[in-house]
């Protein structure tokens, strides 16, 4: 059923004999259900047509000399107040076909094409094949447009012509009355998309196609506004233009309606073409994967160790495992993260440490449990410098339990450590008895380039001594996250107080260091 009625008429034929598409002036009209914008450009356009020739929606106006004449809205807009007044005149307002301008080669003035050619089945059925051809693995999708700026100001002009017609009769529009351009669409495009692809639309998917419009020929509409209003058209961070909508419809908003019709017309010119599509993307927002990593080498660094563009070492705990995780899922790059970090010479034993690896648009995110469990085993065949375990898919709230345990959970370490002075059993089994020792600890001097001097205050839990010579023995500790164990053992030049070599009077130095455990109860443990 044709949505509009002889109440729209007057301002129907007003934005159809300006140049205006059959949708927009649904729009304007204030058709919000969506079944009408959904037919076909031409078969709304022959309807459009029919609905303003109709002979009962006519308005009739009595003129004794001349007879009867076609003429249009906008001449009537001019001569109408010069009729006669005793309503005995008459004249019949109806668009001749061979009159009228709008056809179906018309560009929309107001939405430059967009509910004309974009919304329709065959350019649909290109972003379909576009899709199709990206190789994403998706079970449902989002559907994001851009549209040029210009469109706004186009709009805004269009309503102020509608509104002046309107106020003449006492009527009144809104902004907010008009049905936005982007709703109109995707009430349009969005059923389209599915039965195309064959999956819903959703809001809340991480699959998103967008489409981006441009029309160069109109790119100047809007530099009126930031003549008279710059403060609204700041440049701004990854954006080409300083007229981006936001800032545009910032001044519509300040703008007085007599000086926007000063500077721009009203109705809006009609372009030549329609708009053009700059880009189609497909994008998949990031999946998680997290488990636990042991580290079995001394010369392995956590991340890749590059100081002034030269790569120390071959490889690092990050890479071993995301080398492999970045070709299964088929994505673009991924970033690292891990309760904590364990320095280059430092082993990672007990039940590992977690950690989260975020990979940025993926191309394939469906994977079994036993796909997991296979990739799991394919990262720790691939070397014997790591394992993994309790690999698993992870939502991006989850990751918090692991930073939350960086400053708040214990970690458990053993060092060897070695002393000047020759010591027997019982000099060390003092530190037996030492219970939540507070320590004091400056940014020890071997990160100071790279992390800000301060003074943290740690909690040392525990220590357990095993002898084994005159001049070495295994410490045992349990601390808080975060404490300096290195610092903790030698002192770093009194930059950590107490330290086990004030403790002991001698000086000692830690010789390695494993960390046996990491207190964090997370990812959960899966069976093996």
């Amino acid at each position: 059923m044709f949505p509009l009625t002889k109440e729209n008429k007057h301002v129907a034929q007003l934005l159809f004999s300006t140049g205006t598409c059959p949708r927009c002036i649904f729009r304007f009209c204030g058709v919000d259900f969506h079944a009408p914008y959904k037919h076909p450009y031409e078969e709304l356009l022959n309807h459009l047509q029919k609905f303003l020739k109709a002979e009962k929606d006519e308005l009739i106006l009595e003129v004794p000399n001349p007879p009867l004449k076609k003429i249009r809205l906008q001449e009537l807009e001019d001569g109408i107040d010069n009729l006669s007044q005793n309503g005995e005149s008459e004249i019949s307002i109806i668009e001749d076909a061979s009159h009228n301008s709008n056809s179906s080669a018309n560009v929309c003035n107001v939405c430059l094409g967009i509910l004309q050619e974009f919304c329709e089945k065959e350019f649909i059925k290109k972003v379909c094949q576009k899709v199709e051809a990206s190789g994403f693995e998706f079970t449902n999708l989002v559907f994001s447009v851009s549209f040029p700026p210009q469109l706004s100001v186009r709009e805004h002009a269009a309503w102020l012509l509608v509104k002046q017609e309107m106020g003449k009769q006492s009527l009144s529009l809104g902004r907010n009355d008009i049905v936005q351009l982007k709703e109109a669409y995707k009430w349009i495009t969005y059923p389209l998309f599915s039965e195309e692809l064959g999956v819903p639309i959703d809001g809340k998917s991480l699959f998103e196609v967008s489409v981006v419009f441009a029309h160069p020929e109109t790119v100047e509409d809007c530099h009126f506004l930031g003549a008279i209003f710059p403060d609204c058209f700041k440049p701004a961070k990854n954006k080409q233009s300083v007229f981006t909508r936001m800032a545009v419809m910032k001044a519509l908003n300040k703008i007085k309606e007599e000086d926007f019709r000063k500077q721009f017309p009203c109705p809006p010119n009609s372009p030549k073409a329609v708009c053009t599509v700059l880009e189609i993307e497909c994008a998949h927002g990031a999946v998680f994967v997290a488990g636990r990593y042991n580290k079995y080498s001394r010369n392995l660094p956590q991340t890749p160790w590059i100081i002034d563009g030269e790569r120390k070492l071959e490889s690092s705990v990050e890479e071993l495992i995301s080398d492999h995780l970045l070709t299964v899922f088929k994505a673009e790059s991924f970033n690292f993260s891990s309760s904590g970090r364990e320095d280059v010479d430092v082993r990672t034993l007990g039940n590992g440490r977690p950690f989260a690896i975020e990979l940025v648009n993926p191309h394939r995110v469906h994977f079994t449990s036993q796909e997991i469990k296979e990739l799991q085993q394919k990262i720790n065949e691939s070397s014997n410098k790591i394992q993994v375990r309790d690999l698993q898919l992870v939502t991006r709230e989850a990751i918090g339990h692991m930073k939350e345990g960086e400053e708040e959970k214990t970690k458990t370490y053993s060092a060897l450590i070695w002393t000047n002075k020759v010591i027997q059993k019982k000099d060390i089994e003092f530190l037996n008895d030492i219970k939540d020792l507070k320590i004091d600890q400056k940014t020890p001097l071997r990160v100071l380039h790279r992390r800000p001097l301060a003074l943290r205050t740690r909690v040392i839990h525990s220590m357990e001594t095993h002898y084994a010579d005159e001049h070495h023995f295994r410490l045992y500790l349990k601390t808080q996250a975060g404490t300096y164990i290195k610092e903790f053992v030698h002192g770093d030049f009194g930059r950590t107080k107490p330290n086990i070599g004030s403790l002991m009077n001698v000086t000692a130095d830690i010789l390695e260091l494993d960390v046996e455990s990491v207190d964090v109860d997370w990812p959960p443990a899966l069976d093996d």
